[in-house]
């Protein structure tokens, strides 16, 4: 049984390390790769395609039509693996690898190794060191975890942190309808989850916030300051809605539950 690792990426062409990719997975048998082409304008795709040419076997391509955000990207990735029954667990992380495969493999291994577990992320607020971050986004990211604190309930120091790994079983639960965010998806995903489950003491005995050794902010973020300024908005709309949510125990319409084909194809390899 493999790990299948999500990255999702748009307009990567000038971040993305395809050596770097490229080189993990050939280490290993354990591991496969489904990259998700967000819409990319640039040449991400074709680099996309170079890296599963040389692992066809151990890399997929998802090419979205349209650009459509990171939590889009990430649940087509979450939907497809799911089907493949040689998948146990699915994660994600950041095309830039500001999180690296070493930190990566061990969240793996702390949700391999401990059975009550279903999720297991990595957490900046807790990494004793190797950490780097603008102060633009140091700044933020306190705005954001309080913000986020007080709609979770949640004692989560890092909700936001672009490395994941879940069980497989998880996914209906937590991709079966589409996310309100484009870019905080990460907070809905404890939301539903919390419900799932029934409360905070049974969610949090079921994930663990895994202190990272390295994060490296990368420049040219897809978050731009206008962004930032409107998450408090954003997280405002998120809770407002799961509250409805929880009284109806529905999120989205009918209308919306578009099936994956409509959406986007999958360039598989031959």
């Amino acid at each position: 049984m493999k790990t299948a690792i999500i990255i999702p990426c748009y307009n990567e062409e000038k971040r993305i390390d395809t050596k770097a990719f490229e080189a993990f997975i050939q280490s290993t048998n354990s591991y496969h790769l489904c990259f998700v082409n967000d819409g990319s304008k640039d040449q991400t795709l074709e680099l996309l395609k170079s890296i599963q040419q040389s692992n066809p076997d151990k890399v997929t391509v998802i090419d979205m039509k349209r650009n459509s955000g990171k939590a889009a990207a990430v649940r087509a990735g979450a939907r497809y693996l799911y089907s493949k029954t040689n998948v146990r667990h699915i994660g994600f992380m950041d095309a830039d690898l500001s999180t690296d495969f070493e930190d990566f493999t061990a969240l793996d291994h702390t949700l391999k190794t401990n059975a009550q577990l279903k999720m297991v992320f990595g957490s900046r607020a807790k990494a004793e060191a190797g950490i780097e971050k603008d102060p633009f986004r140091a700044f933020f990211s306190k705005v954001i975890k309080f913000c986020v604190f007080l709609i979770l309930g949640l004692p989560i120091q890092d909700t936001q942190c672009g490395a994941k790994v879940f069980n497989r079983e998880l996914v209906p639960v937590i991709y079966g309808n589409r996310f309100l965010s484009k870019w905080l998806f990460d907070v809905e995903m404890f939301i539903r989850l919390k419900h799932f489950l029934g409360g905070k003491q049974e969610v949090m005995r079921a994930i663990y916030e895994q202190p990272l050794q390295r994060w490296v902010h990368v420049e040219d973020s897809k978050l731009g300051i206008k962004d930032a300024l409107e998450i408090p908005l954003r997280l405002l709309s998120i809770w407002f809605n799961y509250s409805i949510w929880a009284l109806t125990n529905t999120l989205v319409t009918a209308e919306e539950q578009e099936v994956l084909t409509e959406v986007y194809t999958f360039p598989l390899a031959a």
